[in-house]
């Protein structure tokens, strides 16, 4: 898939800005009568440990594996979702507002001989607001972040399905995401003075959309342990793609979380 004309396009960022903003208020008048405004006053979900697995997408860095805690529940306002932590707010449909910071690890360390003169990049820290609506049809995730460490932004949708093969329960994933300018420059630019100290060319890197494809699925240990697993496989767009830091078209990254459910 190739995204690089609508993504480095000012009417696309505005765009999609424009349908994460309606999303979320057409959500608001269709459903606002059916708004869920309880919260568990206990905590709801698993808790564990997990095995995460992501693929490299930097020249000569290899594939990275991490033992990381591993969190899918609630707690009154408060709520985690692997990697994305936020309190819920107002009720909006079948969900709340809620403001969102994520967790991620795509910083690297130029610590290998073919990225002698790259710095170091930082990982990004996204803080924003956004929305978990589990509606009859599936779950539905919008969300728009300010990076803190970049200056830029991002926008995601994700939709949720679930159907069962025989006993075993499958969580079919599709998301697509938008990364502004800064977001993406922060991380596979290439500055003037980092090209006359290494062996690549500048770059500067446009926009970003880029879709993705997810499975996920979990099964009883036991009364209560569970083991959850998912695989999600991104399509790069052409801004990150066309670095020359960059040395793959798509990217995969998987889980294996043992944890312990609370009821």
């Amino acid at each position: 898939m190739n995204f690089t004309n609508f993504s480095k396009s000012q009417p696309f960022a505005t765009a999609c800005r424009g349908l994460a903003i309606g999303a979320v208020l057409q959500t608001l008048c269709a459903a606002s009568a059916q708004a869920q405004t309880a919260v568990p006053d206990q905590l709801v979900g698993v808790l564990g440990g997990a095995v995460f697995a992501t693929q490299s997408v930097v020249v000569s860095k290899s594939n990275s594996m991490a033992v990381l805690p591993y969190a899918l529940l609630d707690y009154g306002r408060f709520f985690a979702r692997v990697e994305t932590l936020g309190v819920k707010t107002l009720p909006l449909g079948y969900g709340h507002l809620e403001l969102v910071a994520r967790f991620s690890l795509e910083g690297f360390k130029a610590d290998t001989a073919a990225l002698q003169g790259i710095n170091d990049r930082s990982n990004p820290w996204p803080v924003g607001i956004g929305t978990f609506q589990e509606t009859p049809l599936g779950a539905v995730m919008l969300n728009a972040f300010y990076d803190t460490t970049s200056g830029g932004s991002m926008l995601e949708s994700i939709y949720i399905g679930k159907f069962k093969l025989g006993s075993l329960p499958l969580y079919p994933e599709l998301g697509l995401e938008w990364r502004s300018d800064k977001y993406v420059n922060q991380l596979y630019g290439v500055s003037l003075a980092e090209s006359r100290a290494s062996a690549f060319a500048a770059y500067t890197a446009g926009a970003s959309a880029m879709p993705w494809l997810g499975l996920a699925t979990k099964v009883a240990l036991g009364d209560q342990w569970v083991l959850s697993m998912q695989w999600r496989h991104k399509w790069l767009d052409d801004a990150i793609k066309n670095s020359p830091l960059v040395n793959v078209k798509t990217q995969d990254t998987a889980y294996v979380a043992v944890s312990y459910e609370f009821k």
